[in-house]
C-alpha cells in the first residue's frame, strides 16, 4: 500500500479533494505582501493606534513649512516695493503663504469724506492699473511660483480685488464637530466649512503676537538651512 502525504498535490487531486495550491488559496498560507487578512485579524479602524502615533508626531518637514518644492519668498516685500510704479501707493503690505502672495497698497490720496467715495476711488484705481498689475503679477509668479492677488486701502476702507480660496481637508472627531454644529445652529455660520473658517480667523485675531513670533522663528530656521554647506553627491568608489 502506497502512502501519500496529505500535502501531495497529485494525491489530493486523485482523491477528488483540493491540492496544495487550492489549500494555500483558501488559507492564505505562503502569501507575502498580498496575503489576505484573516477573520482572526481585526481591521484597524480610523481611530487606531497607528493613526494616534502619527498624530502625536505631527506632519511636515521638521523646522519649517511644507514648501520644499517652492522657492523662498522672504524678499517678496522688498521686490514689490522696488517693482511697483511710483505714485501707486504710499505704503504697501505684502503677505505670503504657500499658495498666494497678497499685495495690498494704501492709496496716497487724502482721506475721503465717506466710505462711498473711498470705494469709488479704489474702483477707479483698480480699472486704471489692471494691465500693469497683470504684468507685474506674471513676473512675480514666475519668480516665486505663487499666485498674486491685489487689494487697496483708503482711509478705513479696505478692498481685495481678486484672491484665491484654497480648500483644506481635515478630519474632526465628534467634540470638534459639535463645536462647528453649534456655530451653525446659532446662526454664526451657514455651514461647517464656514464655521471652521470663522474659528480660524478668531484664533488668528487672539494669537497674532504668538503666530508672528512663530513665523519669524521658522523664517530664521529656513535662512540658516539655506546657508548650510552643500555636501553634493556622494562619490562612488
Amino acid at each position: 500500500m502506497t502512502w501519500h502525504s496529505p500535502w501531495d498535490e497529485g494525491a489530493r487531486e486523485r482523491r477528488g479533494g483540493p491540492g496544495l495550491r487550492d489549500h494555500r488559496r483558501h488559507t492564505g498560507e505562503g502569501r507575502g505582501r498580498g496575503r489576505r487578512r484573516g477573520d482572526d485579524e481585526p481591521a484597524e479602524d480610523d481611530g487606531g493606534e497607528r493613526r494616534e502615533r502619527r498624530g502625536r508626531r505631527g506632519f511636515g518637514r521638521p523646522g519649517g513649512w511644507q514648501n520644499v518644492d517652492l522657492p523662498p519668498a522672504d524678499d517678496a516685500q522688498a521686490w514689490f516695493e522696488g517693482r511697483l510704479p511710483e505714485g501707486w501707493f504710499s505704503e504697501v503690505e505684502v503677505t505670503v503663504d504657500r499658495e498666494e502672495i497678497l499685495v495690498v497698497g494704501t492709496l496716497p490720496d487724502d482721506t475721503p469724506a465717506d466710505d462711498a467715495a473711498a470705494e469709488g476711488r479704489i474702483s477707479r484705481f483698480r480699472a486704471e492699473t489692471r494691465s500693469a498689475r497683470m504684468e507685474i503679477a506674471d513676473e512675480a509668479q514666475a519668480r516665486y511660483r505663487r499666485k498674486v492677488s491685489w487689494g487697496a486701502q483708503l482711509g478705513d476702507v479696505r478692498m481685495l480685488f481678486t484672491h484665491i480660496s484654497v480648500p483644506v481637508m481635515t478630519r474632526l472627531r465628534q467634540p470638534e464637530r459639535r463645536v462647528l454644529d453649534t456655530l451653525v445652529d446659532a446662526g454664526v455660520a451657514r455651514s461647517r466649512s464656514e464655521a471652521l473658517a470663522w474659528a480660524v480667523r478668531l484664533v488668528g485675531e487672539h494669537t497674532e503676537s504668538w503666530l508672528s513670533d512663530l513665523r519669524s522663528a521658522m523664517a530664521e530656521v529656513d535662512k540658516l538651512r539655506a546657508q548650510g554647506p552643500d555636501l553634493g553627491e556622494p562619490e562612488e568608489d
